[in-house]
């Protein structure tokens, strides 16, 4: 593997660490040079008093030159003073003195001034003439670099981080542009769009994700295919499977009219039925589990509902007992009555199925807030062992023979159930009661969205 991508981030980060180190470099230089001039005001202002004292020297008023440089110490809290100079052979060859300007006691109002030195220099504003220089003390309302310790800290701290914030949203753009391509269409196949591709969303790029993006293509190709095939095969079984079933029942009804009062005619009706309830739910079961419809969309009132499912329960088993404890009523809005009512009935019956004779199954009903609707159904029976109670909803599963020995039952209803509560954004959990029995308990929306993740 080229692991394109490893020389990228490698790449772009160490180009940013690089970035980073010239940059904090050059603008620590460049900054600390031009804070560390005299402002061009103050310049002029320095300028100005050795005017002042050059014109007042050269009047021959000495007295008058004290008095200023009294007052302007006095006024800049500083020091100032006059002062000639003359150059002295000591040895060596003479000449040259002409180029000795300047009294090189003070700095010139133009050189930098040391940011780092605890104490103001002094400044030399040379006199045009006589080789005389005022010399002050700067004064701390002009020394620059006020603010150099602050500045040179946001160089040091948030110039780097701002850097580093940037190199990282590179890379974070730069890896999360094409997962997020990848998981819109994971997204997008999961709701049934088996079409979707990403490759060629991610443009010229090459590298690991790339490979990732041809990979899900493949797959994505390779599913969609075994899913529209699945379905296809599903919908010929539907149709193969329910016509001999259909012409069977019409030859059984027909035995059965002249056969009346033989056992075996009885038998075949009795499995006859069972095999067409198999038919019908196993396609149902398969229906949902491949194309995971959303069908809310009517509203309903859960306890009419359940009315009509107790009475036909009643019917069904009239030696158990049905104790409901239902509210006046309790509608739900975009549902949907089949699935709902089929959950519900394969739920109950199978309640009904493991309660012994003579005893009671309770229904109970409870509104939570304004969102939620809980319904609980308990039956009398053997239960279930814990470690089973997630298996009960998978297909074809049966619990121990304490649930299923006197029972023709496929184990589908529960698994059914399940799928068709999950069409309409409920969800149902088993757990054993305390006081014997099974506990079943669907919590339906009372406004379902189609926004709503199945559990």
């Amino acid at each position: 593997m080229n692991r394109k991508l490893l020389w990228k981030l490698c790449l772009l980060i160490t180009s940013g660490i690089v970035t980073l180190f010239y940059l904090i470099n050059s603008l620590t230089i460049r900054t600390e040079e031009q804070m560390s001039l005299l402002d061009p005001s103050h310049r002029q202002e320095l300028k100005q008093w050795g005017k002042e004292a050059e014109m007042r020297f050269l009047s021959g008023d000495k007295a008058g030159l004290e008095q200023w440089l009294k007052v302007l110490q006095e006024r800049e809290d500083t020091w100032a003073t006059v002062t000639q100079y003359e150059v002295t052979h000591i040895a060596g060859e003479r000449g040259n003195e002409h180029r000795y300007i300047g009294y090189n006691l003070g700095r010139d109002v133009d050189w930098k001034v040391h940011l780092y030195f605890e104490d103001n220099p002094v400044m030399e504003i040379p006199f045009t003439t006589e080789r005389t220089s005022l010399l002050i003390l700067l004064p701390d309302r002009m020394r620059p670099g006020g603010y150099w310790q602050t500045t040179r800290l946001m160089m040091q701290i948030l110039l780097p981080m701002g850097i580093l914030a940037l190199v990282s949203l590179m890379l974070y753009r730069h890896i999360m542009h094409p997962l997020r391509k990848l998981e819109q269409a994971t997204r997008e196949f999961s709701r049934g769009n088996f079409d979707v591709r990403v490759h060629h969303q991610l443009g010229s790029r090459d590298d690991e994700i790339s490979e990732l993006a041809k990979t899900f293509d493949q797959m994505a190709t390779r599913i969609g295919e075994q899913i529209i095939n699945q379905r296809q095969l599903i919908a010929d079984l539907s149709h193969e499977l329910r016509t001999p079933l259909t012409r069977l029942d019409i030859a059984i009804e027909g035995a059965g009219t002249r056969y009346s009062d033989d056992r075996n005619i009885r038998r075949i009706q009795r499995e006859s039925a069972h095999i067409r309830r198999l038919v019908e739910d196993t396609l149902t079961l398969a229906w949902l589990d491949n194309e995971q419809p959303s069908i809310g969309t009517e509203d309903l009132d859960l306890v009419d509902l359940i009315d009509v499912i107790v009475e036909d329960a009643r019917f069904e088993f009239p030696n158990r007992t049905i104790c409901t404890h239902l509210p006046d009523s309790a509608k739900i809005r975009k549902s949907n009555h089949q699935a709902v009512g089929q959950a519900l009935e394969n739920i109950l019956r199978n309640a009904m199925r493991y309660t012994p004779a003579g005893q009671a199954v309770h229904i109970l009903l409870e509104k939570t807030g304004k969102d939620q609707v809980i319904i609980d159904i308990e039956d009398s029976g053997p239960g279930v062992p814990e470690a089973l109670l997630d298996n009960i909803f998978k297909p074809f599963f049966r619990a121990d023979q304490s649930r299923t020995s006197k029972s023709k039952n496929f184990g589908l209803g529960l698994a059914l159930a399940r799928r068709q509560l999950n069409s309409v954004g409920a969800t149902i959990r088993a757990s054993n009661r305390s006081a014997g029995g099974l506990s079943m308990r669907v919590t339906l929306p009372t406004q379902f969205s189609e926004c709503l993740e199945p559990s």
